[in-house]
């Protein structure tokens, strides 16, 4: 199985804020954002691994600047890393008006899929990620410790076993 670079999954999805989008307040609402964000991912994933993929998880996930009604999106995701059999995916979101002025970062997670067999039954091997550049190098490196912070926190590891973890604690 051939390492693949960012670039080759990198996905940008575009949408436009409608009334049926948007709460009373003409603001989208939270959960159409993240499921826009869970497609984008999903698809970035699904490129990656070349399989049908499955959301594992969503870390924290907070609403730092409005998106108003008429506002158009852009959601950007990137694998960071690849696992055994299952990636992590960096969503960022981005808000301008219609003319594309006012852009503004809006949203970011990290989301992470599980690649599956052509049964859509077990999880596969997925292939490794080869980062190019320094921003991409960093993310790749950092993911690892977000993984063990994953992994505690859903139970399926205990904290005296995130190593990664503990180094950032350990005081010198």
């Amino acid at each position: 199985m051939k390492d693949k670079k960012v670039s080759e999954s990198k996905t940008v999805m575009t949408e436009m804020i409608m009334p049926n989008d948007t709460n009373p307040l003409g603001n989208l609402m939270g959960g159409n954002l993240m499921r826009w964000m869970d497609i984008v991912g999903g698809i970035c994933a699904g490129k990656h691994c070349e399989a049908h993929v499955v959301t594992a998880s969503v870390d924290h996930v907070s609403f730092q600047k409005p998106i108003m009604m008429g506002d158009v999106i852009t959601l950007e995701a990137s694998v960071t890393r690849a696992f055994n059999t299952s990636v992590e995916v960096y969503v960022e979101v981005f808000a301008a008006n219609i003319k594309g002025h006012e852009s503004r970062m809006c949203n970011h997670a990290y989301f992470t899929f599980v690649a599956l067999d052509d049964e859509k039954k077990k999880p596969i091997k997925v292939p490794q990620l080869n980062p190019l550049t320094r921003e991409e190098q960093q993310l790749y490196d950092s993911a690892f410790r977000r993984r063990e912070l994953r992994l505690v926190l859903s139970g399926r590891i205990k904290p005296s076993e995130a190593k990664e973890l503990k180094l950032l604690f350990k005081e010198n």
